[in-house]
């Protein structure tokens, strides 16, 4: 195991079948994944003696280092079809114009997800980008019932979306709509402690001064309020209890802080102060719900969805040696063999 982070990261039915996939599927495979790939950091980088015995940063659960660097030829594919659900800001699918190619949220992930289960099992949906967690679910809810036919079905989603979906299966209930499995990734389960930085004046720039240039883009702005620590905490967590009858998996991530340069660097240094280890954006703490299956280790809130620099990678690689060690696409085809072999 990679011991550079774990120092520094340390926080607050019936059995599906198996598919083989061709030796010359990983080869087709990982050029989709090539844009991901998590922020490399020596040892030496890492260690921090101060974060020992610091509460904030004690309990990563199982740590993931380098599990999912690379495609295997191997993985199950599951019962149910899987749902794909963005975070705050997200989409499936963005088109800026007729000769441009269109930005995939889930880049090369629903393309690998789909040369594993069927073009038909893997459905992406999209909903109002800061809209309300209630607008957010409300249209989740309607994509899946639109797009699955009345097959149950597995959501897998990161961020924001895991509260979207969490929402929707204990309020909404929609008609034609099973949901068996519900797994988060970097969900911010108790809120962000950078959303209370943005919201409440500390920073820079007052996030609420700039509602009213959101609104004139035609977005809404109720998705920030509702990501504070406080909503999550006394509104949202105590009125949306889990449902027996799907089962809940999670997952979280953490880096070391980022770059001078970065635009992550603020954030990544708040919720480190308040919540621990974090990616970014969401901390590990915040990220368990359920079944927590692990922290993955030197991955960023980007780099769980496969937009990290394709660049630096192959630069870190060439002139220093650095090996990946983390491929979104191996570790979203994890998530659905872990799916399958829980007979889901």
């Amino acid at each position: 195991m990679n011991s550079a982070c774990l120092t520094r990261c340390r926080p607050r039915a019936p059995s599906p079948g198996l598919i083989r996939v061709p030796t010359a599927s990983p080869r087709l495979l990982r050029p989709l994944a090539l844009a991901g790939s998590s922020r490399y950091f020596s040892a030496s980088s890492l260690r921090s003696k101060h974060h020992d015995g610091d509460p904030r940063f004690r309990d990563l659960g199982k740590q993931i280092s380098d599990e999912f660097a690379v495609v295997r030829e191997h993985y199950e594919t599951p019962k149910y079809p899987i749902v794909l659900a963005h975070g705050l800001m997200g989409f499936a699918e963005l088109r800026l114009g007729s000769y441009v190619p269109p930005i995939h949220y889930w880049r090369g992930i629903s393309e690998s997800l789909r040369t594993l289960s069927g073009p038909s099992n893997i459905i992406t949906t999209s909903v109002p980008p800061s809209g309300s967690i209630e607008e957010r679910a409300a249209k989740l809810g309607a994509d899946i019932a639109a797009k699955a036919g009345g097959r149950a079905v597995n959501i897998v989603a990161h961020s924001m979306g895991g509260l979207d979906a969490r929402y929707m299966i204990s309020h909404l209930k929609p008609a034609n709509v099973k949901v068996m499995s519900l797994v988060t990734v970097a969900t911010p389960h108790r809120g962000s402690a950078f959303a209370d930085f943005l919201l409440d004046g500390r920073g820079p720039v007052k996030l609420a001064n700039l509602y009213g240039l959101i609104e004139r883009a035609g977005l809404g702005t109720q998705a920030f309020e509702q990501l504070t620590q406080k909503y999550m905490a006394e509104e949202f967590n105590p009125r949306t209890p889990d449902s027996d009858e799907v089962r809940y998996f999670s997952y979280g991530a953490c880096t070391d802080r980022p770059p001078l340069l970065s635009p992550f660097r603020q954030s990544h240094r708040i919720l480190e102060e308040a919540e621990g280890a974090n990616d970014g954006l969401v901390s590990v703490a915040s990220s368990r719900w359920g079944n927590y299956k692990g922290t993955l280790l030197d991955v960023s809130h980007l780099d769980l969805i496969n937009w990290s620099n394709r660049l630096k990678w192959t630069l870190r690689k060439v002139w220093m040696g650095q090996a990946r060690t983390f491929n979104a696409v191996a570790f979203y085809l994890d998530i659905a063999d872990m799916l399958a072999k829980e007979g889901l």
